[in-house]
Order: C-alpha cells, then sequence, then structure tokens
C-alpha cells in the first residue's frame, strides 16, 4: 500500500479535506509532503480540530523512535475508536520501527492513536479500517459540534 494509495482511498470519502503541504503554503518545512486528513463537509482547511490520521515521511522533533530517516520508510498514523485503539495497543510490540505491523504511536499513543509504518501485507487491510473507523469518529465528532 503506498502514500498515494493511502491519500486518493481517504480523499475519494465524503467530506474528507487532504492537507499536503508544500513551500510557499503556510506550515513549517519539517511538513512538507506530509498528508493531514480533516473531516470537513465544507471543504475548506478546519482552524480548530486535529485530523483523524496522517502520513508522515520524516522524524519530527521528538518523533525519531519510527526510524523515518530510513529511505522509503513512511508511517501512517491513526486516530481511531477508543476500542479500536485498546485492542491493537494489547496487541502491539515494543519495537516502534517495524514495518507493516500496527503499533502504539510513539508520540501520540497515550492519547488513542496507533499507526504503522509502510503497510503491507499483513497490515493494509486493517489500515485500511482503521483509517475508516477514525473518518467515522471524526464525523460523528463535527456532527455533534455543528
Amino acid at each position: 500500500m503506498t502514500m498515494q494509495e493511502i491519500v486518493e482511498l481517504v480523499r475519494d470519502w465524503d467530506g474528507v479535506f487532504v492537507l499536503t503541504p508544500g513551500p510557499g503554503d503556510g506550515p513549517p518545512e519539517v511538513a512538507w509532503g506530509d498528508s493531514f486528513f480533516y473531516y470537513a463537509p465544507d471543504g475548506k482547511m478546519p482552524t480548530r480540530t486535529q485530523p483523524f490520521a496522517t502520513i508522515v515521511t520524516k522524524n519530527y522533533p521528538e518523533d525519531e523512535l519510527s526510524g523515518l530517516d530510513r529511505d522509503g520508510v513512511y508511517r501512517v498514523n491513526i486516530h481511531p475508536s477508543r476500542a479500536s485503539f485498546e485492542h491493537w495497543a494489547a496487541r502491539a510490540g515494543d519495537d516502534l520501527s517495524v514495518l507493516d505491523r500496527i503499533i502504539v504511536h510513539p508520540v501520540y499513543g497515550q492519547l488513542g492513536w496507533v499507526a504503522v509504518l509502510n503497510p503491507g501485507p499483513e497490515t493494509a487491510e486493517t489500515a485500511r479500517e482503521l483509517l475508516r473507523e477514525a473518518y467515522e469518529q471524526a464525523r460523528i465528532r463535527y456532527e455533534r459540534r455543528h
């Protein structure tokens, strides 16, 4: 499962706003080339909400444990339901740099986020399901607020 396949999958869902910043877009350089997925049915960049999922392609400050400085490695970060988080957290190992395994997010795990580096044969379908669940959770939160 490539980054582009993930972006195309999620972009097709109703109300999704995808931000993939680059030079001159405003976000800091460290975010360039990464993708941030929001539920925003008005088609505008939300200002008061967090994304429901992201794809990161490099280490961020204080987030180096996944080793995203390795060639071709990226991490899909997903904020699923509490039940799904607990399910996957109970099965996750300690190696936060392993490819194609569901892990607890190295920084946002305490907030209920999971992640997978380079989803492949072992995790692609689960990643799709978790992304869809995170989208549904974001849609529900949006509808509650509006």
